[in-house]
């Protein structure tokens, strides 16, 4: 059985570069849209989403309003944190200084900024996520 986190342990766990899978529910009687996403995440504070704002996620995230993001570690041992949470705001266009962080966590200094540079001003949107519920496992005492 695995354990689950404590609150540091699963704040640290996604505050840790990883990338998401972020699902939100479907308007057209299709299942959930689920897609990889790169966040922004400081401990005790509210998930940061950005993204372009002509995508369909971009469009249902607006509409459902609520998403859920899973962050897992796929090496041995595994080890996964499930966030529920809800949209409480939506910024467009996405602020540089917000794009750029979320670049940098994944690409480094150099390269986070120039990707976030290289991006239309007016193109993106960022989503500010309050995390209602968590779901944790940590199966590393199971090895």
């Amino acid at each position: 059985m695995p354990k689950q986190f404590s609150q540091e342990e699963r704040e640290r766990f996604l505050a840790d570069k990883h990338v998401a899978v972020l699902s939100v529910a479907a308007d057209d009687g299709r299942p959930p849209a689920s897609v990889p996403i790169w966040y922004g995440y400081t401990p005790g504070g509210d998930i940061l989403i950005n993204t372009g704002a002509g995508l369909r996620k971009a469009r249902l995230i607006e509409q459902a309003g609520a998403v859920t993001l899973v962050v897992q570690r796929e090496e041995v041992p595994y080890q996964y944190v499930v966030v529920e949470g809800t949209v409480t705001a939506t910024t467009k266009p996405a602020p540089l200084a917000q794009r750029a962080a979320i670049a940098i966590r994944y690409l480094g200094e150099e390269a986070g900024r120039a990707f976030a540079a290289g991006m239309d001003d007016d193109s993106g949107v960022l989503f500010t996520i309050r995390p209602d519920r968590w779901l944790t496992a940590d199966f590393s005492e199971d090895m």
